[in-house]
């Protein structure tokens, strides 16, 4: 992400609002603070409203008497002012001293923003000597708890000017850094812009420096203040964690004032990265050593920049083109000098060990519950031949191979939602047509394989950089649906089973009987009670209401818990390191508590076990295909080539998204290797017809996030999230995937987790997925009130009609692939994958037609 330091200069011209009642005439208006003893203006021909003053400020047209020829104002407007601001400074226990402030209390303040470039490290030598000079005696203000920038302004400047030699420097100090007025804004200040998704500017709101020159100094003066906790210090830092103050002598040369020692300290404040290891410095010394380490960091990176710019304009360079393993080659080459870092990195840094720990755990519960959950289905549609331990020993296996050997390992591989469907269409068809299922599952499976092989090897993952935000989007709300279906599908299912019966009809006819045994006589009552009691046990074992509200229970409060926890930063609760804890540790706690409060607490209430954990014989036997006929063969050939176009765009999109600019991730991408190590997984799964796996959504993106370090940010009240780095490692997804395959030695106590909180973590995954989706914002902007949308990007520049039809747009494509995707028909669903790569060429054919092409890059741009 680009970033740019941009000087928030305010001249804090001040200029009072002066009426004319004659372009040749000044009068001055009374200052008096009683209304009703103000004389009224002379009546001149016209009466005057306060639409028709005028203020002089280089764009009227008339003159104001009250200002010289160079804007300044003039003696005999001093004069006036001063002998009326006098006179009332001292009314209402308001300070008027300022000559600008008129009766009402009202003045105006002229600001002036403009770009300035960030500071050259590796050619600029004066960066790096102001850097070295003020190390040795900057002031530093560590966890100073003020959240008043007066207050915080006086304890840094009474600190950089201790034994100054002018006892009224500090007042001079303060004096040029404030404006001269009430409102007491910084009047010089420096902050860096970074450019959001889809263009546009967010302000880098935990960090100001303000800056000024005084004349009662000698030399520089650099002050540095971390707050302890972050200060709201207006409308573009409200997030504060920051502050740089800076002085110069008055008659300082150009190449030292005050705007150039801003812009060497701004650009190193520039980087999120930095900042955030500024707030784990633990002392002075160690804050200094970042700031020595992050010069020579910066001079080095801008060196290596200004070696690697282009010979040739982008115009010459020719574009991406397909050909025979040339991006595999290219994948290996960007990837393999990384790969020992791949493992560095998740140990070595603040908090690595805690982030791969606590995603570790994550990913672990987001693997292994889905693989329960997805194997019961399999079970179900394939007749027990692919079981919860099959599913198991396959993201055992493939999970480890691609941690390991795959170019970009923060993408999580899973047998999906889509993946469980095409399996239940192979059964129907083998069924249908009297095929061995299994050799056509791995005839299937060998097919898709060998397509994708030809995509690796003739770089057809270039066709992905047609993929735009919007496509990604819309199947990325697809999968968070279809875990949603599934979560709900499984409750109707649980409670057709046990609350919508007819024995629990006959609960009520039971409890009438009681009633009527105590009007009647012992005899009868001893030839009624035997009767009554068989019911009652008849009934105990069909009616099971109390089963059905705590499948509720479990699967909502497992959502509950987990989305609290995600959102715990958000809180104010605790500190900041225990809410990110809390956080980070969310899926596994809400598994945790749940599960003890369905497996324990309610243990009375028999709910069964998940699965059966009986091992099968003979897991690893290869599979024959031999009884294939020609046909089946060709048949399979079908259906390995529209599976491996679902592969094709899931592994992609999922890549695409991991890699997404916002993410900040820095060792390249692998779209071609990974496709390639994903055919070969696929492959070994057939022959031993283990369930597929490809990378997961939203599994994958979340991963990145989990490894994040976030940065949090204040816009017109809406709080919202960016990623400052990500721990680009292997560890985590290594860790996780060895903790699965223990968990097959365990598979009687995973038995015993609730069914519910299986299809509660469904829940959680789609819920959380759908934090930062664009698409998702859009659609709850129809149920929002106007004046209470969020300061996006594209809200700013896209008329509100045009984005509300791109959104409707969206929605229509995911209806169609809902439509195909749910069908009941099974050979339906066969087309889906179909349709997801038609996404594509609808965005680029069809939608360009109905909104203009500026708006789309607005709304559709990463």
């Amino acid at each position: 992400m680009d970033t740019v330091a941009s000087a928030a200069v305010n001249d804090n011209v001040q200029l009072k609002n002066i009426t004319f009642h004659n372009p040749d005439e000044y009068q001055n208006p009374a200052f008096n603070m009683e209304p009703e003893r103000t004389p009224p203006p002379p009546y001149n021909g016209h009466q005057h409203s306060p639409s028709n003053s005028h203020v002089e400020n280089g764009i009227n047209s008339l003159p104001d008497p009250s200002l010289n020829k160079d804007g300044s104002p003039s003696n005999k407007a001093l004069t006036k002012q001063s002998s009326v601001a006098s006179d009332r400074s001292s009314v209402s226990n308001i300070n008027y001293d300022d000559m600008f402030i008129d009766e009402s209390g009202m003045t105006l303040i002229y600001s002036k923003h403009e770009k300035v470039p960030l500071k050259d490290f590796s050619n600029e030598i004066r960066a790096a000597m102001d850097v070295k000079k003020f190390l040795k005696n900057t002031v530093l203000l560590l966890n100073l708890d003020k959240s008043n920038m007066d207050e915080i302004i006086d304890d840094m400047v009474k600190k950089m000017l201790q034994g100054a030699e002018n006892t009224n420097s500090i007042d001079q100090a303060k004096s040029a850094l404030f404006t001269h007025d009430f409102v007491h804004q910084m009047s010089r200040t420096l902050q860096s812009t970074s450019i959001s998704e889809g263009g546009g500017f967010d302000y880098d709101q935990n960090w100001v420096c303000a800056m000024c020159s005084i004349p009662s100094i000698q030399s520089r003066h650099v002050g540095i203040a971390r707050l302890s906790i972050p200060a709201n210090l207006g409308n573009t830092a409200q997030e504060v964690y920051f502050v740089i103050v800076i002085l110069t002598p008055t008659k300082e040369k150009g190449t030292k004032n005050e705007l150039e020692t801003g812009r060497t300290f701004a650009t190193l404040f520039s980087d999120a990265d930095f900042r955030l290891r500024l707030l784990d410095a633990n002392t002075e010394e160690q804050f200094k050593k970042l700031l020595e380490q992050q010069t020579h960091d910066l001079s080095e990176r801008q060196r290596r920049t200004d070696e690697k710019i282009p010979v040739f304009d982008d115009e010459e360079v020719p574009k991406m083109k397909c050909g025979f393993m040339k991006g595999i080659r290219g994948d290996l080459k960007r990837r393999l000098p990384y790969y020992w870092s791949d493992y560095k990195d998740g140990i070595v840094g603040p908090k690595s060990i805690q982030k791969t720990i606590s995603t570790t755990l994550f990913l672990y519960f987001a693997c292994v519950l889905p693989c329960i959950a997805f194997g019961v289905l399999n079970a179900y549609n394939t007749n027990n031949i692919l079981t919860v331990e099959k599913v198991l020993y396959a993201q055992t296996f493939g999970g480890l191979v691609f941690a390991i050997f795959g170019g970009t390992p923060q993408i999580v591989l899973l047998t999906t939602a889509p993946l469980a469907l095409y399996t239940k269409i192979i059964y129907s068809i083998c069924e249908d047509f009297d095929i061995n299922f299994q050799a056509m599952f791995t005839c299937v499976g060998l097919w898709n394989s060998a397509f994708l092989v030809v995509y690796s090897f003739f770089d057809l993952s270039v066709l992905m950089q047609f993929s735009t935000r919007s496509s990604e989007e819309i199947f990325a709300i697809f999968i968070s649906i279809a875990f949603a279906v599934d979560a709900f599908k499984n409750t109707a299912l649980n409670f057709e089973q046990y609350y919508y019966v007819p024995a629990c009809d006959k609960a009520v006819e039971v409890v009438n009987n009681t009633i009527t045994i105590a009007t009647t006589t012992v005899a009868n009552v001893n030839a009624t009670v035997p009767n009554i009691t068989s019911t009652i046990e008849s009934i105990e074992q069909e009616c099971g209401r109390d089963i059905s509200m705590l499948y509720l229970l479990l699967l909502f409060g497992t959502l509950w818990v987990g989305v609290a926890l995600y959102n715990f930063t958000k809180t104010p609760y605790l500190n900041s390191a225990k809410r990110e804890l809390l956080a980070d540790y969310s899926l596994p706690v809400s598994v945790v508590i749940m599960s003890f409060f369905g497996a324990y607490v309610f243990r009375q209430v028999n709910m069964g076990k998940a699965f059966d954990a009986a091992r099968q014989p003979n897991i690893f036997q290869l599979i024959d295909m031999s009884s294939l006929s020609v046909g089946a063969i060709f048949g399979a050939m079908g259906l390995g080539f529209c599976l491996s176009l679902l592969f094709f765009m899931d592994q992609n999109i999922s890549a695409a998204l991991v890699n997404a600019p916002q993410n900040k991730m820095k060792k390249g991408t692998a779209y071609h290797w990974d496709l390639l190590v994903i055919a070969a997984v696929n492959a070994l799964h057939s022959i031993v017809c283990f369930p597929w796996v490809h990378a997961a959504l939203p599994h994958s993106p979340l991963h990145v996030r989990a490894l994040a370090d976030v940065e949090e940010r204040v816009d017109q009240g809406h709080i919202y999230q960016i990623i400052v780095r990500v721990r680009e490692t292997r560890l985590t997804a290594i860790f996780s995937h060895i903790l699965i395959g223990c968990s097959l030695f365990f598979m009687n106590i995973l038995a015993y987790i609730p069914t519910p909180v299986l299809y509660g973590l469904f829940l959680y995954v789609a819920v959380t997925s759908l934090y930062g989706n664009q698409f998702f914002e859009r659609v709850e902007l129809f149920f929002t009130e106007q004046a209470a949308y969020p300061p996006n990007h594209y809200i700013r520049r896209v008329p509100q009609r045009k984005m509300h039809i791109f959104t409707l747009l969206q929605l229509l494509q995911l209806l169609v692939l809902c439509g195909f995707g749910f069908s009941p028909y099974p050979y339906l669903k066969m087309f889906f994958p179909v349709l997801i790569f038609c996404l594509i060429p609808i965005r680029h054919k069809l939608i360009p037609k109905i909104i203009d092409s500026k708006y789309l890059k607005a709304m559709d741009g990463h």
